[in-house]
């Protein structure tokens, strides 16, 4: 590379770095100012914000309480109502939180929604799909024109006696699949978002029929949705495949929400709107502002860390990492994804990932400096060298992501879609950007080996000869944990310290007198009771406009109700006839833990079968899963002995965990794979020693990628609210646990499987001599 076209590149990329820092400042900026004005009671439903959406637990949303009208509702029909409701929710965002209130209601509560009108009408609706003949057997018109209704047209009877003569020809029910797309309008030519749907295979006969004798008589069939016509199209042709179209859209998000509803069905029981209230977060307000301080911090420490540790090479991925942080952020923004503290996790473990990229390539140009090369060719030499380690680590994590994405629901799918823009921009400013700022910090002058370094030839450290010893001291940690259960189980509390978004709890709720903000609430409330109840995961969310004051905690004793309704009165002033009390069922659904378990089982086998295509070998694959396994079962572990509670946080930090664990390892394999490059046949301890060069050479890197990361979690623990330390204390264990897994459990594994497993195991009697 010249010099003149290096300082060009050096120039446009300090340009992106200004521009893109300054867009995600502003980005950032609007979000915490909409947060604080939210927070503190203010209208910004005129004001203009480049914001990203917060989930509830960041910034709070609307709640709506349903009343159900149906006397003597069973258990199943609340469970399925809850169940449709939590899918319509999704279709507004990926983070909600549906559960029952008391007997006989169910609340909703949907993040970045400033007005409940917005989405009243449409979420509680029965979601009833009709197909109705223009006329009955009798020849009577079903439905006639009007302009002054919505959808044109208006029934002439009700429709359970169309259903009752036959004019009702098809419902939702007869409907397999739904799905938003375009079609080219007829006329204009224009695309129409439209819902095109498929029916069941014993629908298909019918509706063919039916359509044919329309289009023979020239009549229309009209879809009528809840208490209105959406469409009302005369039949031009026979419709014989099963598919047909809804038209009528107003625009693509309408057309994605109605395929939403009749995918999901109608809902049984009969709900009427009781309450609804615009709330504040859930972490109050100062967890968004203390995320982002650890952040920034941290991203200052991990900077300053490259630039001592590796030189000039440090320089180059201190400015990709500026890049990589604010492109996340505009990145976020222009997708419109919904930020949680599961989001936030998927970021961090996307800064980790984009550090470790630069790791790799750093310790491969020095390796090779050290094997005497060249600086420039050991540039070239180490980003090449690097590129499979690299791509093998994060496409493995990003089939993760993608499955979670898919087969996950609600904090899961949030969670994935952040990690996944992460992972996509960790490897393009590690591979493009920080290539390209090495290449023309090396044209414009910077090309002195000591700029660069040299890695030291260490003698390799006997971590095979250990094995036995790493394992029983696993073991030992995780029977711990085990134990740990049984003891809490067996004394009459849970295994695990679940919290109410698991097992549910109760909602207090009691009229203050006076309109909180936030800060206040977080200052004198949540210490108050957390203190009284011995409960770090109390929440507390305020209704804007309102002196109410919810108090959600674990389900609560009579003696308990009374010690809270006794601190309220004499400390707050409440006045005790408002205080109201109702059990609240979970927040995380049973479906949708069970989702979570079938995407991580379904990411584990997609990882497996990836390792294994790549690494043409079973046994790498079956040992990074055995050591992924192994960093769940620490961290449970860890919930388990110190009591960490266990809400919706726990899943995000698992899918952590699963994520950094197999990335961490790979790395390492992609060694021990190029360093039996070309060998034949090895005994015990040849494999022996492979492995333990392998580990060696890939030592440094482990530490750094971990130590990097670690930083920014501890600062999240440092300087977060309380329930943000209960998310990040357990995911620093496992972090840690995930390096340990590395080095001391998947490659150990690993080389016993190839003592004793599969095609080309190695002869057991030769094993002493490798010990």
């Amino acid at each position: 590379m010249k010099k003149g076209k290096a300082v060009v590149i050096l120039v446009f990329i300090l340009a992106c770095v200004g521009f893109f820092g300054w867009y995600g400042t502003t980005i950032i900026t609007d979000t915490q100012k909409k947060q604080e004005a939210t927070a503190d009671g203010e209208d910004v439903s005129e004001k203009k914000f480049q914001n990203i959406k917060l989930g509830l637990d960041l910034s709070g949303g609307v709640s709506i309480t349903y009343q159900i009208k149906d006397e003597n509702p069973s258990k199943t029909d609340i469970k399925d109502t809850i169940a449709k409701l939590e899918e319509r929710a999704g279709s507004y965002t990926t983070e909600y939180s549906v559960y029952q209130n008391g007997d006989d209601r169910i609340t909703v509560e949907i993040p970045g929604v400033d007005d409940p009108n917005e989405i009243l009408e449409d979420l509680g609706s029965p979601g009833s799909l009709y197909f109705i003949s223009q006329y009955d057997s009798d020849g009577n018109a079903n439905y006639t024109a009007d302009s002054s209704v919505d959808g044109g047209y208006k029934l002439n009877y009700d429709i359970q006696k169309l259903i009752d003569n036959g004019s009702v020809v098809m419902d939702g029910n007869d409907v397999k699949s739904a799905e938003a797309t375009y079609q080219q309008e007829s006329q204009t030519s224009s695309q129409e978002p439209v819902v095109e749907l498929k029916l069941k295979d014993d629908a298909i006969d019918k509706w063919g029929e039916v359509t044919t004798a329309a289009k023979e008589k020239g009549q229309s069939i009209g879809i009528y949705y809840d208490d209105h016509f959406i469409s009302v199209p005369t039949v031009s042709a026979a419709i014989t495949d099963g598919n047909c179209v809804i038209n009528g859209m107003k625009n693509y998000d309408e057309a994605t929400q109605l395929a939403t509803f009749i995918r999901v069905g109608a809902i049984n029981l009969e709900l009427e709107e009781m309450e609804s209230n615009v709330v504040g977060a859930q972490l109050g307000s100062a967890a968004l502002t203390n995320a982002v301080k650890a952040a920034v911090i941290g991203l200052i420490l991990i900077m300053v860390f490259m630039i001592v540790f590796y030189g000039i090479l440090g320089v180059a991925a201190s400015v990709a990492l500026c890049i990589y942080s604010t492109l996340t952020v505009a990145f976020i923004y222009w997708f419109e994804i919904t930020l949680t503290l599961p989001g936030i996790a998927g970021i961090i473990l996307g800064i980790g990932m984009a550090v470790d990229a630069n790791v790799i390539v750093f310790a491969r140009i020095r390796e090779e400096i050290s094997a005497g090369k060249t600086v420039y060719a050991a540039i070239n030499e180490g980003y090449k060298k690097a590129l499979s380690a690299i791509l093998d680590g994060q496409i493995t994590t990003f089939l993760a992501a993608l499955v979670l994405m898919i087969l996950g629901s609600g904090t899961v799918k949030g969670f994935a879609y952040t990690l996944m823009i992460s992972i996509i921009l960790s490897m393009f400013t590690a591979l493009v950007v920080a290539k390209y700022i090495t290449r023309a910090l090396y044209a414009v002058g910077f090309r002195k080996e000591k700029l660069y370094g040299k890695a030291k030839k260490r003698k390799p450290i006997k971590f095979i000869k250990n094995r036995v010893k790493y394992f029983i001291i696993s073991a030992v940690i995780i029977l711990a944990g085990i134990v740990g259960m049984a003891v809490h189980a067996a004394n009459g509390s849970h295994a695990l310290n679940y919290s109410l978004e698991f097992m549910g709890g109760t909602s207090t709720t009691a009229d203050f007198g006076k309109e909180y903000t936030a800060s206040e609430v977080e200052s004198d409330i949540v210490p108050a009771v957390s203190d009284l109840l011995d409960d770090k995961s109390v929440q507390v969310t305020t209704v804007s406009g309102s002196s109410k004051v919810t108090l959600k905690t674990r389900t609560l004793s009579l003696d308990e109700r009374q010690k809270l309704e006794d601190l309220l009165t004499s400390k707050f002033n409440v006045d005790d006839s408002t205080i109201e009390y109702q059990s609240i069922s979970s927040t995380v659904s049973g479906e949708m833990r069970k989702n979570a378990v079938v995407a991580v089982i379904v990411a584990c086998i997609f990882m497996l079968l990836y390792i294994w295509f790549r690494f043409k070998d079973i046994r790498f694959a079956t040992s990074a899963i055995l050591a992924l396994v192994h960093d769940v079962l620490v961290v449970i572990t860890a919930y388990a002995l110190i009591r960490i509670s266990v809400g919706s946080t726990f899943i995000a930090c698992i899918l952590t965990i699963v994520g950094y664990s197999v990335n961490d390892t790979i790395v390492i394999f992609d060694r021990i794979r190029e360093n039996l490059h070309g060998i034949k046949k090895t005994t015990p301890q040849d494999l022996a020693d492979i492995a333990d060069e392998s580990l060696t050479q890939t030592l440094s890197r482990s530490i750094n990628t971990s130590l990097t990361t670690f930083i920014m979690v501890l600062l999240l623990y440092i300087l977060g609210v309380a329930s943000i330390k209960e998310f990040a204390l357990p995911l620093m264990v496992g972090l840690l646990c995930g390096a340990y897994s590395s080095i001391f459990i998947a490659t150990e594994i690993w080389y016993v499987m190839k003592l004793h497993l599969g095609k080309g195991k190695i002869v057991k009697k030769a094993e002493k001599k490798a010990k």
